[in-house]
């Protein structure tokens, strides 16, 4: 029973929470987090949990890292807050600009700062519609994301998400957004299939969709490198090369969403140079700060710049912006965030732990329960199954996931059910003995699943 005046009463009260059963929230209330230290986390009770998603795929240099809060301190001393509104700027935003345009895997002419991947991604949006107007092509409006997807939660963004309950009841999604193959060749692959046959038909079908609604109303495609919030949606071979061929035939932008994948999180510094993807816009966030501050930039390409030239003097003002976005002190955080990065070689270090993870993730494939287990770098996921050998569902009324989630934490694990799946996304300094625990937890969490769905028949 939760008491009225505990902090958890406190929070039923008066927190509305995102992503949460309101209803059941009423009723267990939530697990209370009162500090971090490298990898783990601490509730109320001094109980000790490994972060196995980095809080929400961010936190990427762990908990209470030094460095990081001084960073935050001093830049509060110095510039609490300016903006880069009607001509103004600070030497942290241009700073951070000027690194991550020397970063990015694709040729890059501007960054624009906002506070969140949705907000980014939102620009982009709003930035594809406008240079269509500036080459006079009205027309050319419609935007292409993917059934599973995830790239935000507002209005625009929500609608380019491919996931039902980001859009169910809140009349979405808005015109103009359409939505191509899940690349999930587990689930979507035909039996006589193999990868890269599998490729070529998403590929084909994406063509198929632009031919039916005309390739002169279609502006953009939209994609993750690895699918995050989707259940980590790893693409088949040659994936990325079909859909590009693609795209340049019919003369389609592509905008890479790094939120989840950028800064190491796949082996490379950016998704879209495991996965050969060259984009004309790319998004980030998360990791960009480790979390730590809200921060997320848009990085355009030369051409698209110019673009917004033409039209910004035709029309007086580029009329965008966000009151907080490249907000000093989170930039100058973003800012030693890459320092540390670079001096702390952490891609070596992922490379080094990364192939451990993904051992003891195949590993678990194994077990009666899963139906797969994927992932690259350091991402991965679980997928449950009622049957392994015809990949059939459960029953969401079994509440498989949240049941695995919660036997998770019980043995000291912080993860996040989506759906039935598990994922994983650890800080990205986690080590090689503790990558070993986290997934003995998990395993451990199988095994108490497995019995539950026995003993009630469920399997």
């Amino acid at each position: 029973m939760v008491l009225p005046n505990s902090m958890a009463g406190r929070d039923i009260a008066s927190y509305l929470h995102p992503y949460t059963n309101l209803k059941t929230h009423q009723e267990t209330g939530p697990l209370i987090i009162t500090r971090g230290e490298g990898v783990n986390v601490f509730d109320e009770d001094g109980n000790k949990y490994i972060e196995g998603l980095a809080g929400l795929w961010c936190t990427s240099l762990g908990f209470s890292n030094e460095r990081l809060i001084e960073a935050a301190t001093k830049a509060m001393e110095q510039l609490p807050f300016y903006h880069g509104f009607t001509h103004k700027s600070h030497p942290a935003g241009i700073e951070l600009a000027e690194k991550l345009l020397a970063m990015v895997p694709a040729p890059m002419s501007k960054v624009f700062f906002a506070n969140s991947g949705s907000e980014a991604n939102d620009t982009a949006i709003k930035i594809i519609w406008y240079i269509n107007n500036a080459l006079g092509k009205p027309e050319k409006k419609k935007i292409i994301s993917r059934q599973k997807a995830y790239h935000g939660v507002t209005v625009a963004t929500a609608s380019l998400t491919g996931l039902p309950n980001n859009q169910r009841d809140f009349d979405l999604p808005i015109e103009r957004i359409l939505h191509t193959d899940c690349p999930h060749f587990y689930r979507f692959g035909a039996d006589s299939e193999r990868e890269e046959e599998f490729a070529t038909r998403c590929a084909e079908n994406l063509e198929n969709m632009i031919l039916e609604e005309g390739p002169e109303t279609i502006a953009a495609f939209f994609a993750e490198p690895v699918m995050g919030a989707g259940g980590v949606l790893v693409p088949p071979p040659t994936y990325f090369e079909k859909i590009q061929k693609v795209l340049k035939k019919y003369d389609i932008l592509l905008l890479a969403d790094e939120v989840i994948c950028g800064f190491g999180r796949t082996g490379n510094m950016f998704g879209s140079e495991t996965f050969g993807i060259k984009p004309d816009m790319i998004t980030i966030a998360k990791a960009l700060s480790s979390g730590y501050l809200p921060i997320s930039a848009l990085m355009i390409s030369e051409d698209i710049f110019q673009l917004m030239v033409k039209e910004s003097e035709k029309i007086g003002v580029f009329g965008h912006g966000f009151t907080y976005g490249g907000h000093p002190v989170p930039a100058a955080v973003a800012l030693e965030t890459l320092k540390i990065y670079e001096e702390t070689d952490i891609l070596g270090h992922i490379r080094s732990v990364a192939p451990i993870m993904q051992d003891k993730l195949r590993r678990l494939g194994t077990h009666p329960l899963v139906g797969e287990a994927r992932g690259v770098g350091l991402i991965g996921a679980i997928e449950p199954v009622r049957n392994k050998e015809t990949k059939e569902f459960f029953d969401p009324s079994a509440g498989i996931g949240a049941y695995l989630a919660g036997r998770a934490q019980e043995n000291g694990l912080i993860t996040r059910a989506i759906g039935d799946v598990l994922a994983f996304a650890p800080p990205l300094v986690i080590d090689a003995d503790q990558i070993a625990k986290m997934m003995n937890m998990v395993s451990k969490s199988l095994d108490e699943t497995y019995e539950m769905a026995q003993q009630k028949d469920l399997i």
